[in-house]
């Protein structure tokens, strides 16, 4: 597999597996529960790249601050295309700025 390097300030794609009963606009790849009653799909979240550490980890933050801690070579990641950088730049937070007390979530 190709090493993929993500620096700071970089636009990046995770996607996200979720379930519920009414799956949003954004989801993806819809399928139900052998019950019936919920559905597990995909959702793309953009973020961007907060910092890079040595060990291969990065901090993404979302567009409401959150900060999330992922590895370089989860299958989830992929840097952000550049049509989904110009046509969902809205999505994406607006600046990259260091909190000062992020709420971390391993991913």
């Amino acid at each position: 597999m190709k090493f993929r390097r993500f620096h700071v300030a970089d636009r990046i794609v995770y996607r996200k597996t979720k379930s519920s009963e009414h799956p949003g606009q954004r989801a993806r790849l819809i399928a139900p529960a052998s019950n019936g009653d919920l559905y597990s799909y995909c959702v793309d979240k953009y973020w961007v790249v907060e910092s890079v550490f040595p060990d291969g980890t990065l901090l993404a933050k979302t567009r409401r601050g959150k900060v999330h801690r992922l590895n370089h070579n989860d299958p989830n990641l992929r840097h952000a295309t550049l049509l989904e950088s110009i046509f969902n730049r809205s999505v994406f937070p607006s600046s990259v700025a260091i909190s000062d007390s992020p709420t971390v979530d391993l991913v």
